[in-house]
């Protein structure tokens, strides 16, 4: 029998899951069986409604070996493994002559763990922790969201806390579930045979697919432990986020709290001296932070340098004197013993890394509201990491709709450790032995008529926004635009104080209803959007980046201002800096690139379907007249541009009047 074709292959599975093939797929999926044959990598970008997903998975499960598919967002995680892959692998298995298996693995801390459901959490002296089922009064929302995981562990295959509807807060997950440091281990564990995270580790050993998210495939690349089996080709999803989440994975943080948690963790089971040493560092470091003010840190200050040393040295003590010390009084000491250690030596470990000093880490203190002063690190770039981890053994393709900034692709491209287009191969800063990957990139385009689809307006005649202040000729311009699209509005701010002041003068001005993010869940948000056309909903842009409503509902996007990162963003800061360091141009690479990414996601709001119609406004006009607009420009989808307000009026009217005609 001969072996299928890949339009052959991809026409069954496009069939299957009841969609239409489009050209833009078919490239795709030809681009990415070549970079998987010729193991080398790919970057494609795929606007919205080109069918991405059956783009990669047909030529991947064609190829036979094992496919990692990382995603960034639960949507996505779940659209592929509860509707594409059964639906593909059922298509493809006549053609294939063979049925691949699929599984979808997570870090441990997303799995319900036995262990904690049925033994409690180990006691704090302080926080006077339970049986937590008892000490949580039935009719506390906490007890009650106990009482429901109890009885979903019996009926749950997966122990997934993502498969849990409703879902419950972080608090009550927290008394069920343990980090990979804080688990026992399925040998020394009376839960061991029965546990959800070893299962499903197992089923990913197995499997041909294994879909992850990002935040696990970081793990995987950052400490050296493998977790995720092992794999010939790498897809990664939703690739605009990936620099972002490998970042948040390797952030460290130390905050009182935390080290005072790890002070009661620790002092029952080590002798006093050592507790007593842990506790000292502790109550220092918690005077210092109460002083700190939010900023980089651009040099450790001496006192905060003594009181991390004071911190790694005392946590270093309990970690060894956490072997030997019994205590009578204590229950379940395996399970006390190994979350002290946990706790401690995270405190130790950020500790280290700090007073070290490495030049490739920013440094900074933040302060919460409600959480007080936390001291952060982060790397000051991924890419050498990514470079290294990612591209090294295996053949990797990165799609998103976004990945071409500016007209190109080597900006993100300069984010994952690669070197421009065309000169990759080459030895990276004159380090001979640092080659940078091979790499192609593609654009399929997208299905829709963006030009005849949708309007990209630039509100030229408002005034420069300003760092803080009210813009009052701003607000009137947004609620004249609501006004003409009859709602239908998605309002995109740079900062959730403006989207909540937005929605306070809206509310005020326009008879019409504003959702504003926070005051629902996000799920509930975008059904009472979705469902009716005279409504708005209005947060910030960063936290929009998946909602999809296509129809009429979502006609007019707004975006109040450029979002480029704040000029006292330490890490952000940080890194600008470092390219104009290095001869480059810090702004572009850094706040440009972010700006445009953010923009461009924001952007994909607006046309979602092919019948879909309306404006992307743009109320800052730095994007018309600032040098940088073009690039901004060169990186939204390719509206039918324009500053003219009256035109653009005109236009959002008409558009609410074919929806009402046509009973939208």
């Amino acid at each position: 029998m001969t072996k299928p074709s890949l339009p052959e292959l991809l026409h069954a599975a496009v069939t299957a899951v009841g969609g239409v093939e489009r050209p833009g797929q078919v490239t795709m999926a030809e681009a990415v069986a070549e970079a998987v044959d010729d193991n080398s990598h790919l970057l494609v970008q795929a606007g919205t409604g080109t069918g991405k997903s059956l783009g990669y998975l047909v030529p991947a499960l064609a190829h036979g070996e094992r496919v990692v598919v990382a995603t960034a967002t639960l949507a996505l995680q779940r659209q592929l493994v509860e509707r594409d892959l059964p639906r593909t692998v059922e298509a493809l298995h006549p053609l294939l002559r063979r049925r691949p298996e699929f599984a979808m693995l997570k870090g441990r801390s997303n799995y319900l763990c036995l262990h904690r459901l049925h033994e409690g959490v180990p006691q704090e002296e302080e926080d006077g922790l339970f049986d937590q089922f008892e000490a949580a009064a039935p009719t506390s929302k906490l007890g009650q969201d106990l009482l429901r995981m109890r009885d979903w562990s019996d009926e749950t295959e997966t122990g997934d806390r993502d498969d849990l509807t409703p879902g419950v807060s972080d608090r009550a997950w927290a008394q069920v579930s343990v980090s990979s440091r804080e688990c026992l281990g399925a040998s020394k564990c009376a839960y061991g045979a029965e546990c959800f995270a070893e299962a499903a580790r197992e089923r990913a050993k197995l499997a041909d697919v294994v879909v992850t998210n990002h935040a696990l495939l970081a793990i995987d690349a950052i400490e050296g432990a493998p977790v995720l089996p092992q794999h010939e080709v790498l897809i990664v999803d939703e690739a605009h986020e990936l620099v972002s989440r490998v970042t948040g994975v390797a952030t460290g943080e130390l905050t009182p709290g935390q080290v005072n948690r790890a002070v009661r963790r620790a002092a029952k089971l080590v002798n006093e001296k050592a507790a007593d040493a842990l506790q000292t560092a502790a109550e220092t470091f918690e005077r210092l932070m109460e002083l700190a003010l939010p900023g980089r840190l651009e040099e450790i200050p001496e006192d905060l340098g003594y009181a991390l040393m004071a911190l790694r040295d005392a946590a270093r003590t309990v970690i060894s004197a956490l072997g030997s010390t019994r205590d009578k009084s204590v229950q379940d000491e395996d399970a006390v013993r190994k979350q002290a250690l946990a706790s401690v030596e995270n405190i130790h470990d950020v500790a280290e890394r700090i007073t070290q000093g490495s030049e490739y880490d920013v440094v900074w203190y933040e302060r919460h509201d409600r959480f007080g002063a936390s001291l952060r690190v982060a790397p000051l770039s991924v890419s050498g990491l990514l470079r290294e981890k990612l591209f090294a053994e295996r053949s990797v393709v990165l799609t998103s709709a976004t990945l071409k900034l500016g007209g190109d692709f080597n900006g993100v491209g300069a984010s994952l450790g690669l070197a421009p287009e065309g000169t990759a191969g080459d030895a990276l800063g004159g380090a001979a032995d640092v080659v940078s990957p091979q790499w192609k990139g593609l654009d399929v385009g997208s299905p829709f008529d963006y030009p005849k689809q949708g309007i990209l307006y630039v509100a030229r005649h408002l005034a420069t926004p300003g760092r803080e202040g009210s813009r009052g000729d701003m607000m009137d311009e947004l609620a004249d635009l609501v006004e003409a699209a009859g709602g239908r509005t998605l309002g995109l701010f740079s900062s959730m104080r403006a989207a909540q002041a937005a929605a306070e003068e809206l509310r005020g001005r326009l008879d019409k209803p504003i959702l504003l993010q926070g005051e629902e869940t996000l799920g509930e948000l975008i059904k009472s959007f979705a469902a009716s056309p005279e409504t708005c909903l209005f947060g910030t842009l960063s936290l929009w980046q998946g909602v999809d409503v296509p129809g009429a509902s979502c006609q007019l996007v707004v975006m109040d201002r450029i979002p480029f990162p704040r000029p006292d963003d330490p890490l952000m800061s940080a890194r600008q800096k470092a390219v104009e360091e290095a001869g480059g141009n810090g702004f572009m690479a850094v706040a440009a690139t972010h700006a445009a990414l953010l923009m461009a996601q924001g952007a994909g709001r607006l046309v979602r379907a092919t019948g879909d119609r309306g404006v992307v406004a743009v109320l800052d006009p730095r994007l018309a007249n600032a040098r940088y607009g073009s690039y901004l420009r060169a990186s939204l989808p390719d509206f039918w541009y324009t500053t003219d307000r009256n035109q653009v009026r005109r236009s959002l009217a008409a558009i609410d009047a074919t929806a009402k005609a046509d009973g939208r």
